[in-house]
């Protein structure tokens, strides 16, 4: 594990650079976090995805399949991609402050 300096705090991540309590999550852990996947600006489409990510989370306790992803928010899978190059398991669960996705490498 390992520290990340966010603003005047500090949170823990593992060694793929995931939060280890979501609990600790907020917009600036998302802007932070996103820019260790090399997005540098959240915009609506951005947020539309990890809002969605967020809620189905803290309903269902675990990340949503890229298919219920892709048609709860409307978006394609290759949109989603344009938003987290990384992937929406690796980069944009990561953004929304999930846990590292199981099946996730």
């Amino acid at each position: 594990m390992a520290d990340f300096q966010v603003g005047d705090y500090t949170i823990e991540i593992d060694e793929d650079g995931f939060i280890q309590e979501p609990d600790r999550w907020d917009e600036a852990v998302a802007l932070a976090l996103a820019g260790t996947e090399g997005v540098s600006d959240l915009t609506d489409d951005h947020w539309k995805v990890v809002n969605f990510l967020r809620e189905y989370y803290i309903e269902f306790g675990v990340a949503p399949m890229i298919r219920k992803l892709c048609k709860a928010t409307g978006f394609k899978l290759k949109e989603i991609y344009d938003l987290f190059p990384s992937g929406p398991a690796k980069g944009a669960c990561k953004v929304a402050g999930l846990p590292k996705p199981t099946g996730c490498v």
